[in-house]
């Protein structure tokens, strides 16, 4: 019998929301699904901001 995580991608948004929560709230960051937008003024700022919140990364490929 095959087994399936139902709600996977509401549940996944749920754990995003709960660990950028600080940020979302002063409106630093915005996230939907598999999107993480960061918004600051300079890049010094944003690879700071990043890199103080669990450990993410940035690939610059990926980014505008």
């Amino acid at each position: 019998m095959f087994f399936d995580l139902t709600n996977s991608l509401a549940t996944f948004q749920a754990i995003i929301n709960e660990l950028l929560r600080d940020l979302i709230k002063i409106g630093k960051v915005e996230s939907f699904i598999n999107v993480i937008i960061v918004g600051t003024d300079k890049e010094k700022g944003h690879n700071e901001l990043v890199a103080e919140e669990n450990d993410l990364y940035v690939k610059p490929e990926k980014c505008k």
